[in-house]
């Protein structure tokens, strides 16, 4: 399968489905009350952001997702920067509503989003990337059981022009089962 494939994924505490307009209410409300740093982003307009990941997707490089629990859009992630020529693709554009932060659901859409990039697509690695100064973000990804590469300094201009520095992760295959194995139990808890 095709890492550029719209598909449903869901298990027992989560539903990934397909970006669609038909989110755009649900995820404005989600979007509400989220302050987040000045190295993090979270869409200002959520039909724009729907529109613009969805030009993306059409592009052929980013796959993205509505996160519903409980019957409703809470949040939004990716499969970005895709390389399908070389099974090697990134997850990110991730935020979720405060009502569903440090609960089971974004831990539950990660294990969704690797088990379906290993074990459906046969990625040879699945990479994380966010902000030095995101520490939180970094925490989370090393809690995933991801590896840190390395940082790319000055990777990047922030919109009030700032440098970014970018911490890169990754999962590979072999890494994989003992990864997945974390997460369950992460979830059992």
């Amino acid at each position: 399968m095709l890492l550029t494939e719209p598909i449903a994924l869901k298990n027992d505490h989560v539903r990934l489905e397909p970006l669609e307009p038909r989110h755009a209410n649900d995820l404005t409300a989600a979007r509400e009350g989220l302050d987040y740093a000045w190295y993090t982003s979270v869409p200002v307009s959520v039909p724009e952001e729907i529109d613009r990941r969805l030009a993306e997707r059409d592009a052929g490089r980013m796959n993205p997702w509505a996160v519903v629990s409980s019957g409703r859009a809470v949040g939004m992630t990716t499969f970005c920067e895709i390389d399908q020529a070389n099974r090697h693709v990134e997850i990110g554009y991730t935020w979720i509503a405060r009502s569903v932060q440090r609960t089971a659901v974004n831990t539950a859409a990660k294990l969704l989003l690797l088990t379906h990039a290993f074990e459906t697509c046969d990625a040879i690695a699945v990479e994380f990337r966010t902000h030095w100064h995101n520490r939180p973000s970094r925490a989370a990804i090393e809690r995933l059981g991801a590896r840190q590469d390395g940082v790319l300094r000055n990777h990047r201009l922030g919109p009030d022009g700032s440098l970014r520095d970018t911490v890169v992760y990754s999962i590979l295959p072999h890494e994989w089962p003992a990864v997945r194995l974390g997460l369950q139990r992460r979830l059992e808890r």
